[in-house]
């Protein structure tokens, strides 16, 4: 276990002997398959709460290893020994299922980074769960419309066989309208494509779509680019984000996917997110950075004006959603999920760098389709 703290928040410590008013808990992926997702997303948590010179937050920082049973164990350490006040930091939908409804059934605030099931967002949502990122559906909605847009009218479709490629391909399916020449789900953690390959290469697809997160996107591109079959290829920021692009290389260039956030979203916020994550870290930010940046300064806002243990006045606060957010204006629907803005990204190279250029709204003020079930 890691108990990171601002070093103004440790120099308080020592100079009162009081411990942290809040305690929050971080659990993500920091090892193995995915963990580029969830060092982004820490780090640009941390870089938010370094900025912020609270001294008032401590944070406590544990690796799921992409296991569910592991999530478990440490969200049930967490809430019933070391007693946080708000957790957070989930990347994979089946471990924020495993994780998620158990917390805020405890009493714990959860505030999501990226993970966003459908089932959370609908009839399993809770007062004390809030997603910032976006409902999963979301940006595949987005790529759908964008396809759809550009006239292709016979995709074939992929994506894992876990929560998030189910709600991948069903938004997709929800607004692109044309037909469907092949639909996939893949193993979680594959890395060769060759068989889905040879499905698309003979279906007599005008297009393609897929959800490949983190290594799956790297494998599935690159054996695509070498494959020879020239479909033009949609998808969401998931596997054309900054992390990854470097990995994949010319094979996605001219690539277009979907995202809320991009580096070049034009806003004071934005600029000095991506010039300050670049100093701090010597990288540019991915979208995973973004959210763990959002997501931290959104849960200052509401210290600010609240206790968690105040759950009424703490809730009210977060919907309140009183911050500066690298996209920009930002509110929440009734389900505590983004209403936002997704764009359409095209993958190009600034000097030796692969990254994303925005090229167009896919999806105006967009809200999930979930928010008519929740029910609080």
């Amino acid at each position: 276990m890691k108990k990171l703290m601002l070093a103004t928040a440790a120099a308080a410590l020592m100079a009162t002997g009081a411990m942290s008013e809040v305690k929050v808990g971080m659990i993500t992926t920091l090892s193995g398959g995915g963990a580029g997702l969830g060092l982004d997303v820490r780090d640009g948590f941390l870089l938010a709460l370094k900025q912020s010179g609270r001294d008032d937050v401590e944070l406590i920082i544990e690796d799921d290893q992409r296991k569910p049973d592991v999530a478990v164990q440490l969200s049930d350490k967490m809430i019933q020994s070391e007693r946080v006040d708000v957790m957070t930091g989930i990347i994979w939908s089946n471990l924020a299922m495993a994780v998620v409804p158990s917390a805020t059934a405890q009493g714990v605030f959860y505030l999501s980074p990226n993970a966003g099931p459908s089932q959370l967002a609908g009839a399993g949502c809770s007062p004390l769960y809030f997603n910032v990122a976006w409902q999963n559906d979301n940006l595949h909605e987005a790529a759908g419309a964008y396809a759809g847009e550009a006239g292709y009218k016979n995709s074939f479709i992929l994506a894992p066989n876990y929560p998030a490629g189910k709600d991948a391909l069903t938004g997709y399916k929800r607004t692109f309208g044309g037909a469907l020449a092949g639909e996939l789900y893949t193993e979680l953690g594959q890395t060769d494509y060759a068989a889905e390959i040879a499905q698309i290469r003979a279906s007599g697809a005008d297009s393609v779509f897929f959800f490949l997160p983190g290594g799956m996107g790297i494998s599935f591109l690159k054996q695509y680019a070498d494959s020879g079959v020239n479909l033009p290829v949609v998808g969401p920021a998931f596997s054309f984000d900054q992390g990854i692009l470097q990995a994949v290389g010319e094979a996605a260039m001219g690539v277009v996917n979907t995202s809320q956030w991009s580096k070049d979203i034009d806003n004071p916020t934005n600029r000095a997110f991506v010039e300050s994550f670049e100093a701090e870290y010597g990288r540019l930010p991915s979208l995973y950075a973004s959210q763990g940046f959002d997501t931290a300064n959104l849960l200052f806002s509401a210290l600010d004006k609240a206790a968690p243990a105040d759950k009424a006045a703490f809730q009210a606060a977060l919907e309140a959603a009183e911050f500066d957010s690298t996209r920009g204006a930002f509110r929440f629907g009734p389900n505590h999920h983004p209403i936002q803005t997704i764009y359409a990204r095209e993958v190009i190279r600034e000097g030796d760098v692969y990254t994303n250029k925005i090229i167009g709204i896919a999806l105006a003020d967009h809200a999930d389709a979930y928010a008519s079930e929740c029910k609080m």
